[in-house]
């Protein structure tokens, strides 16, 4: 490696593309469900973002609504096999998964399929007390001394809401750290073969693996989108033009991963006055008709302005 290759850089744009299908949270991913989008970055645009805009329509047909930048991230594994400095520009955008005819896409995935664990709608997912709550244990039993074992063990109790802590929906960066500082998700043991890789492999956790870093971004991209719309009413972005109180509800317990008390959020939704009546119906299953609203959009320019806070009260 010559010195020319240790002082060059290659910057990469990876985008955490999010929408809720039938109220399910989805990602464009490629590379049959292992990578997030991802390409160089092109200087023909006057910043990274409208490069990332240019880039993302132009793959999904779409118009990206809400997009933030998450991190950069440097990716030591592709730094070491392209002999050169990468870092990974990252960012977060919210688009549609279904083209103008009403087809999906190919490339969408459900997130939960590489989070498994951060899915709390009907309450603790199994894998936690089953899985993780015991590789935990034995991490924290491992440690060199008592001091380190009982510091193990409260971070991982806080991380995953055990004991007597209380579950956060926006660790899942945090959560992912820890079990891959455990080496029990596949990429703590990188790409190689062997033994080692071998006897890690009773041990893993389910949930789908991702290349390079991008497991860590799309972590990333989740713990942002499920803060942010706390105090923002970027969830707008995702549902269409008219939509029922339910849905939006459902669109919003998808990314938050647990469920909502429907009086409490249909309260505050209404006292907010972020939507409005458009005085059509739609029919729902065997019930009565419900009624479709629209989001007034005056309310989305003066919120995003002071904010606004959506109801993530638990279910009963």
């Amino acid at each position: 490696m010559n010195n020319s290759e240790l002082h060059s850089v290659q910057a990469d744009l990876v985008a955490v593309l999010v929408a809720v299908t039938d109220g399910q949270p989805r990602i464009l991913t490629t590379g049959s469900g292992r990578a997030l989008p991802a390409g160089p970055f092109t200087s023909n645009h006057s910043s990274l973002q409208a490069s990332l805009r240019a880039w993302v329509e132009k793959q999904t047909h779409h118009p990206l609504g809400f997009v933030e930048q998450l991190y950069t991230f440097a990716d030591r594994e592709r730094s070491q096999q392209l002999g050169m400095h990468v870092i990974s520009i990252s960012y977060l955008a919210l688009t549609q998964e279904l083209d103008e005819t009403g087809a999906a896409q190919p490339g969408w995935q459900d997130w939960y399929r590489y989070f498994p664990w951060e899915d709390w709608r009907d309450g603790m997912p199994a894998v936690i007390a089953e899985r993780i709550a015991p590789a935990l244990t034995d991490w924290s039993e491992n440690a060199s001394d008592s001091v380190s074992r009982s510091a193990r063990w409260q971070r991982a109790a806080v991380t995953f809401g055990l004991d007597e802590y209380e579950w956060n929906e926006e660790l899942v960066l945090q959560r992912y750290e820890l079990l891959f500082e455990a080496c029990v998700v596949p990429e703590a043991w990188g790409e190689g073969d062997g033994e080692s890789s071998a006897s890690a492999a009773a041990s893993l956790l389910p949930g789908a693996a991702m290349s390079n870093d991008h497991r860590r971004i799309l972590a990333t991209g989740m713990a942002r989108l499920r803060a942010k719309i706390k105090y923002r009413p970027v969830v707008f972005e995702l549902m269409p033009e008219e939509f029922s109180l339910l849905q939006l509800q459902q669109t919003v317990e998808a990314l938050a991963g647990r469920g909502l008390h429907k009086q409490n959020f249909r309260r505050l939704i209404e006292q907010q006055s972020l939507v409005e009546e458009t005085g059509q119906v739609t029919a729902v299953g065997a019930g009565r008709p419900a009624k479709l609203y629209r989001f007034r959009r005056n309310v989305m320019l003066e919120r995003a302005i002071v904010g606004n806070k959506l109801p993530l009260a638990r279910s009963h």
